[in-house]
């Protein structure tokens, strides 16, 4: 059955299934004979995300559609455009709920910002909501999935804290992150200082921006060109991509150290060759595998989820013989609506 055709059919999946069910009694059809008849109601799930620019949402889509195998259901995969799209995602929340899908799960592009919570509030209502990776404000979510995005950072920060111990000497540092009202950026920045408070780094410098390549390789150009002597960049992936290109093409900034606030295939690759020194890693893979068994056993029992998430793991070249980085295949990319 096409994608197209399960959507018009959707509205009617319920009431056919329960005369499906009536018709069974009749005939004597037993509860095995009805489940495979009624195809387990062909759940529709929407999946919102900020955007697939960045390579750590490739992973969580992949984690997602490799656990929907086996599943009689419909993963419908919604981008805003970034993270500056809230009236994007806004529509496309009420655009979800219009299809009457059985659940929606969201990776926020803003935390708490008052349009978008009344909006899933509204939604809530209707079908169950579930927060993916981001955090999200909100008393209206059935669940989410994800890590502590504070302890993200402070797991980094004591990593760097011990390689540059306080009395040691001082290390001027700037932080390339995302935008101040998404979900990760400002919790990870806290844990970050929290852990480097023992140390000799300074960061000396703070640039946000939307976490396209584009937008972080404008902040990276903009921090190099504006702060002088940096001895270690603190990124998020894209900014540490970003910075390994440049210093490629340009053989500028060869010297300054690397570390990544979180996972992508290049990171990967750059932590293995050496280049970039550190990552937590919160396993974006399983994360979309938690998220659809969360949402799946929701709606099978009824009852709200809590907080579930991976353990975060710190990766280093020092120990690359020990790392194992599941992450979404090479030309993996999910089906956009």
């Amino acid at each position: 059955m096409s994608k197209d055709w399960r959507r018009i059919a959707r509205p009617y999946a319920r009431p056919i299934a329960t005369a499906i069910i009536g018709l069974s009694f009749a005939v004597g059809l037993s509860a095995e004979d009805v489940k495979a008849q009624t195809n387990e109601a062909e759940l529709s799930i929407c999946v919102l995300v900020p955007h697939f620019k960045d390579e750590y949402w490739l992973s969580v889509g992949y984690g997602l559609e490799h656990e929907a195998q086996g599943h009689s259901l419909d993963l419908m995969f919604f981008e805003a455009g970034g993270y500056q799209s809230r009236d994007s995602q806004i529509s496309q929340l009420n655009e979800c709920a219009a299809r009457q899908v059985d659940a929606i799960l969201i990776g926020a592009v803003s935390s708490d910002h008052p349009d978008m919570l009344a909006t899933i509030r509204d939604v809530s209502q209707k079908l169950p909501v579930f927060g993916l990776v981001n955090e999200l404000h909100s008393e209206d979510l059935s669940g989410r999935i994800g890590v502590d995005w504070q302890q993200m950072g402070q797991v980094l920060g004591d990593y760097l804290a011990l390689r540059h111990p306080f009395g040691s000497p001082p290390k001027r540092a700037v932080l390339i992150s995302g935008p101040v009202e998404s979900g990760w950026a400002p919790p990870l920045e806290l844990g970050l200082r929290s852990g480097l408070s023992d140390s000799s780094i300074e960061i000396v410098g703070v640039f946000s921006a939307d976490t396209g390549l584009r937008q972080q390789l404008k902040a990276v150009e903009d921090a190099f060109a504006t702060i002088p002597d940096i001895d270690l960049l603190i990124g998020s992936a894209p900014a540490v991509e970003s910075t390994v290109g440049l210093s490629r093409v340009t053989d500028m900034n060869a010297d300054v150290d690397l570390v990544s606030t979180y996972i992508s295939h290049t990171i990967m690759r750059s932590i293995l060759n050496g280049r970039v020194l550190a990552v937590p890693f919160d396993d974006p893979v399983q994360q979309g595998e938690l998220a659809l068994n969360q949402v799946l056993r929701s709606l099978q029992t009824g009852r709200k989820g809590g907080l579930e998430g991976p353990t975060i793991r710190l990766f280093t070249h020092d120990e690359k013989s020990k790392m194992d980085i599941p992450l979404s295949p090479s030309g993996y990319f999910p089906e956009i609506q």
